[in-house]
């Protein structure tokens, strides 16, 4: 095994990725400026190879996103050096691992009753955009944020949009 790049953030994730080509990208969930999910899809979007995601925030609706991003491999940073070997090697190999722990826990929970586009406007709403902000940034007129948030709080019993996007990141769907 040969690490051919470090990176301190998504972005610079993804240019090496594109620069290496490596055949297993491992990155940090909690990569900036977005996620490691968000970085995952880029570099699976432009490399032929396998992503492995470590996190200290196992949230089952992060899995979920994560999976359905195509990212073969899911476990959690206090993971063993030796166990993260096996899991590198098996996810080059073509296999897919998920922490048993994170996969129960996931089983376990509830899915998502949000819309993709309202998952969408609550993210933005977590970065503390104001409605002008989110509505231009998502392309969308403002009424229609608005709408998406309304809908995103009464799914969610949430008192404000803050609530909203507080309760959707919790359950890890954004």
């Amino acid at each position: 095994m040969e690490v051919v790049a470090s990176a301190g953030n998504g972005d610079d994730a993804v240019a090496l990725a594109i620069e290496h080509q490596p055949e297993v990208c491992i990155l940090d969930l909690e990569m900036p400026p977005t996620d490691g999910i968000y970085a995952a899809e880029q570099v699976l979007r432009s490399v032929a190879t396998r992503v492995i995601l470590v996190t200290r925030h196992a949230r089952p609706g992060v899995l979920r996103r994560a999976l359905a991003n195509r990212v073969s491999g899911f476990v959690p940073k206090s993971t063993p050096a030796d166990k993260l070997a096996r899991v590198i090697r098996d996810v080059a190999a073509g296999r897919r691992y998920v922490d048993p722990d994170i996969a129960a826990s996931a089983l376990a929970s509830e899915s998502c009753p949000l819309t993709p586009r309202e998952l969408d406007v609550l993210r933005e709403c977590r970065k503390g955009g104001t409605i002008p902000v989110i509505a231009k940034s998502l392309r969308l007129a403002p009424g229609t944020v608005r709408n998406y948030i309304s809908s995103a709080m009464s799914k969610l019993d949430a008192g404000t949009r803050q609530d909203a996007a507080t309760a959707a990141w919790d359950q890890g769907w954004i």
